[in-house]
C-alpha cells in the first residue's frame, strides 16, 4: 500500500468532518470506483486494475477510470503495492469506505439464537461466558477475538468451598452485582469438611459487601493475626482463596481465541512478516486493554484500522470492537474482533454488537 497517514479514532457514524478526504469531495464517478475497488479488495484481496472495473459494467473507457484512479490516489485513499499493479484502499480510505459507504449485514436468525443459546448456558458464570464470548466471535468471524475483562468494583455477597474429592475445592464467589467467579484451589493436606466451612465463615464475616481491593490488604494483615485460632488447613485455605483471587486474580484479564484463523487467509500466508507482527501485537497484554478501554467510553461499535492506532501501525490489522455492559447498564469491559484490515466489516460489525448486547443481558439475569 502507499503511504498511510495516522488518523483519529473514529465511532461507526461519525461524521469524517476535519479528516481529511469526504465523500462529499468526491463526484459520482469517483465515488463510485472508489466503492468498486473497496468492495473488490474485501471479497479477493488483489489490487484492482482499470480494465477489471471497465469489465465489471462502469460505462467509461479504461483510461476515464485510471485518471480518476489517479485522483483517488493523490488524495490518499488508494495505494499502489507496485508501479504496473492496480490499486488498493489505504487505510484512510478503508475508513473513509466505512464511515460512508459500508452497508452494514444482519445476523442470521439461526446465528442469534446460537449466540444467545451459548452465552445462556453458562448462567451468571462471569469466567466462563467471557470465554464463550471470545470463542463465538472468533469461530463465527473467522478471526481472533479478544475479550477484556474489567477490574472487579463490585461488593462479595457470598464465599464458598466446595469439596471436590480429596484433593480439589472450587473456591466459589457471588458478587453483589449477580456475577460468580469460581477458582479450583489444590486441597491442603488433611483438610476436613469442618475446615472448609470455617474456612468460609472467615472469608464471609471479613469480605461481605467489601470489594476484594478493599479487602485485600486488611485480610492478610487479619489472617496472620487470626492463624492461632485458626485451623492450620482452613488458615492455609484462606491464604490459597486469597491469592487466587487478589493476586493474579485482581490483574486485567485478556482472553485471545482464534490467532489460527489469521493464518488461514492467502493474503497471510504471502505476508508471513506482517502475520509474526499481528501476532506480536497480541502478545502486548497492556496496549491491547489500554485500546479496549477507550471502547468502553464510547457507545456502540468501534473500528480501529491500522495507522490509527500505534499497536496495530506494523502489522496494518483492524479491530472491531465494542462494550459490554453489566449491573445497571454500566459499562465494564470490551469485546472484539482482530484481524487483517481486509476484515469482512458488514459481516462482523453486526456479530460484535450482537455478540456485546447479548452478553450484557445474560450478566444482568
Amino acid at each position: 500500500m502507499g503511504a498511510l497517514e495516522r488518523l483519529p479514532q473514529a465511532d461507526v457514524n461519525n461524521s469524517l468532518l476535519g479528516r481529511g478526504p469526504s465523500l462529499a469531495e468526491l463526484d459520482e464517478r469517483a465515488r463510485d470506483i472508489f466503492r468498486r475497488i473497496v468492495e473488490s479488495y474485501l471479497e479477493s484481496g488483489e489490487p484492482v486494475g482499470s480494465r477489471t472495473l471497465s469489465k465489471a459494467g462502469i460505462a467509461l473507457s479504461p483510461a476515464s477510470i485510471r485518471n480518476t484512479m489517479q485522483d483517488l490516489t493523490q488524495l490518499g485513499l488508494l495505494g499502489a503495492p507496485h508501479v504496473s499493479a492496480g490499486r488498493l484502499p489505504t487505510h484512510a480510505g478503508l475508513r473513509l469506505f466505512v464511515d460512508g459507504l459500508l452497508e452494514v449485514g444482519d445476523i442470521a436468525e439461526e446465528e442469534r439464537r446460537s449466540i444467545e443459546a451459548r452465552l445462556r448456558a453458562h448462567g451468571r458464570n462471569y469466567e466462563d461466558a467471557l470465554n464463550e464470548a471470545s470463542s463465538i466471535l472468533s469461530g463465527l468471524a473467522g478471526a481472533a477475538s479478544v475479550v477484556v475483562t474489567p477490574i472487579r468494583d463490585a461488593g462479595v455477597k457470598h464465599v464458598e468451598f466446595v469439596p471436590l474429592g480429596v484433593e480439589r475445592t472450587l473456591a466459589i464467589m457471588v458478587f453483589e452485582d449477580g456475577t460468580v467467579e469460581n477458582r479450583l484451589i489444590r486441597l491442603p493436606a488433611g483438610v476436613t469438611p469442618s475446615a472448609l466451612q470455617e474456612a468460609s465463615n472467615f472469608l464471609n464475616a471479613r469480605l461481605r459487601g467489601r470489594t476484594l481491593l478493599e479487602a485485600g490488604a486488611d485480610l492478610k494483615a487479619e489472617l496472620d493475626n487470626a492463624r492461632r485460632q485458626l485451623d492450620a488447613s482452613a488458615a492455609r485455605l484462606v491464604e490459597d482463596g486469597l491469592a487466587a483471587w487478589t493476586g493474579e486474580g485482581e490483574e486485567r484479564a485478556l482472553i485471545v481465541r482464534g490467532r489460527a484463523n489469521l493464518l488461514e487467509d492467502r493474503e497471510a500466508l504471502e505476508d508471513l512478516e506482517r502475520v509474526r507482527s499481528l501476532f506480536a501485537d497480541l502478545e502486548e497484554k497492556e496496549h491491547l486493554i489500554q485500546l479496549l478501554d477507550g471502547v468502553r467510553d464510547g457507545q456502540g461499535v468501534r473500528i480501529f484500522i491500522g495507522a490509527e492506532t500505534r499497536l496495530f501501525s506494523l502489522s496494518g490489522s483492524a479491530v472491531i470492537a465494542a462494550p459490554y455492559m453489566t449491573g445497571s447498564q454500566r459499562v465494564v469491559g470490551a469485546i472484539g474482533v482482530i484481524g487483517p484490515a481486509r476484515l469482512n466489516y458488514a459481516r462482523v460489525i453486526p456479530l460484535v454488537d450482537y455478540t456485546a448486547r447479548v452478553l450484557g443481558q445474560v450478566m444482568n439475569a
